[in-house]
């Protein structure tokens, strides 16, 4: 069993605004502590073998001036690559070119006082504002905190969660989804939405990843 309620209060996050070449952008961050040394997490982070066990298969010139793509999801340039601290990756969603997500992606490590890492992840992207106000951070955070909770499990144990689409629709899943987009729209309210907005934006991306809960997201 995972400690869901603990996995939720481990990360600390935010949204903003940062420019990017695509244009002014809305910026997700999450960030959390690991009982590993940086270049543990480094090396979980960077090789495709390793990778593949907590995240998404990877394909590509993994290289500063290469392409990388994950299985099934975004693909882009690696901008930046300076082990063991450093990473900033383009992160492009979609085929057609013209209706793509086009965004960038930052990781950041750091050693914490007790040998630790500290794990900084910045997801910056252009979303328009009827879209932001529909989900908010949420769309893009819950993603994320589904990536930093994998990455902790394997960490921990070596270990991944075997069959993630069936973990999903588990009521484990369900509930860990609703946490993270109410915990992502407790952050909304931090950078100035109300919390008429960010309920509204937390309801809906709740529907979204968990369908089947419509019921419960509105209780």
């Amino acid at each position: 069993m995972i400690d869901i309620i603990g996995e939720i209060n481990a990360v600390h996050r935010e949204t903003g605004r940062r420019r990017i070449p695509a244009g002014e952008g809305r910026t997700v961050l999450v960030r959390r502590s690991y009982d590993a040394p940086v270049e543990d997490v480094w090396d979980a982070l960077t090789d495709p073998d390793r990778i593949g066990r907590w995240f998404l298969p990877v394909t590509g010139d993994l290289r500063p001036g290469g392409n990388y793509q994950l299985k099934g999801n975004a693909g882009g340039e690696i901008l930046r690559c300076e082990p063991p601290r450093l990473l900033k990756v383009t992160w492009v969603y979609g085929e057609d070119p013209a209706e793509a997500d086009i965004g960038e992606v930052e990781v950041r490590l750091s050693s914490g006082p007790g040998g630790e890492t500290v794990f900084e992840l910045e997801h910056a992207a252009v979303v328009p504002d009827e879209r932001w106000a529909e989900y908010g951070p949420g769309a893009t955070g819950v993603g994320w905190d589904l990536a930093l909770l994998g990455l902790g499990l394997y960490l921990r144990n070596g270990e991944s969660i075997e069959d993630p689409d069936a973990w999903d629709r588990s009521p484990e899943g369900t509930r860990f989804m609703t946490a993270s987009s109410d915990a992502w729209g407790a952050a909304l309210v931090a950078s100035g939405a109300t919390p008429e907005e960010a309920a509204k934006a937390a309801g809906n991306t709740t529907r979204f990843y968990v369908p089947a809960s419509d019921g419960d997201a509105d209780a």
